[in-house]
């Protein structure tokens, strides 16, 4: 009995350790904002808009949440976004980080890249609603 036990507590814990590889990113909605084209700005162009906010809070919970924490308060499992800088350098940062995704010096991807997945609208509006939630 002990050693089935352990066997399902191991097969739980593989699951649960490659659960952020089986992600599917969920959709989001920018249609409402102003579209941006297919240039790549430097610089948030939503900055404080409430609905820019609204929608990007809606996207950040459903898909960088699981590992930003909910509400921008990082667990520890990756950095919390809420002391991102402000700003053109903060801005800068961010959509090259969120386009280009991050891997270790090992090679292995601890972000994914978005660039494809989301509309550079949808990054902006997540970067206004980590932008709403900013501590120094």
């Amino acid at each position: 009995m002990a050693v089935a036990i352990v066997l399902a507590g191991a097969t739980l814990t593989d699951k649960i350790a490659f659960a952020h590889g089986d992600v599917t990113p969920q959709p989001i909605d920018a249609s409402e904002l102003k579209q941006l084209g297919t240039e790549w700005l430097g610089e948030n162009p939503y900055r404080g808009d409430p609905k820019a906010i609204a929608i990007g809070a809606s996207g950040y919970n459903q898909n960088c949440a699981r590992c930003h924490g909910l509400e921008a308060i990082s667990g520890g499992i990756a950095p919390d976004l809420r002391y991102l800088e402000l700003g053109k350098t903060g801005d800068e940062w961010f959509i090259e980080r969120i386009r280009h995704g991050k891997k270790n010096s090992e090679g292995t991807t601890i972000m994914p890249a978005f660039e494809g997945v989301f509309s550079q609208e949808a990054m902006w509006a997540i970067r206004s609603f980590l932008e709403s939630k900013h501590e120094e």
